[in-house]
């Protein structure tokens, strides 16, 4: 097993991993919007989900994998009014791979926060 970390606080203070490598499974922890190099996080919503979605990527690369390759996404918000606006972002990044899908509405771990995104994924075989 293997297990990659982000450099963010969080995943020492609270004792975790950013992606635990299982096989071929790759389990992406909730991914908030916060740039983990310098601890900050943008105002909006839509801004935010962009900067998970440059996380996850980050994880999964190092994990050996993309988006791409993804089959399970989970996304966490405080205002379900915030989820619609961040539907283009969304779609650019799983378009394609159509991932399985869930959105929950519940509290996040700082007020700062309006969307968490968590993932699964696959490690492709070599072609």
């Amino acid at each position: 097993m293997t297990r990659i970390f982000s450099g963010s606080t969080f995943e020492d203070q609270i004792g975790y991993a950013r992606a635990v490598v299982a096989g071929d499974q790759v389990y992406v922890s909730g991914t908030t919007g916060f740039d983990y190099s310098a601890m900050t996080i943008p105002d909006g919503v839509v801004e935010q989900a962009e900067q998970c979605l440059r996380n996850i990527e980050a994880a999964l690369h190092e994990a050996g994998c993309t988006l791409a390759d993804v089959v399970r996404v989970r996304y966490l918000l405080p205002d379900r009014a915030d989820f619609e606006p961040c539907w283009p972002v969304l779609r650019r990044a799983f378009g394609e791979v159509r991932p399985a899908a869930t959105m929950m509405v519940c509290g996040l771990a700082d007020p700062r926060m309006r969307i968490e995104i968590e993932v699964d994924a696959r490690v492709s075989p070599p072609r």
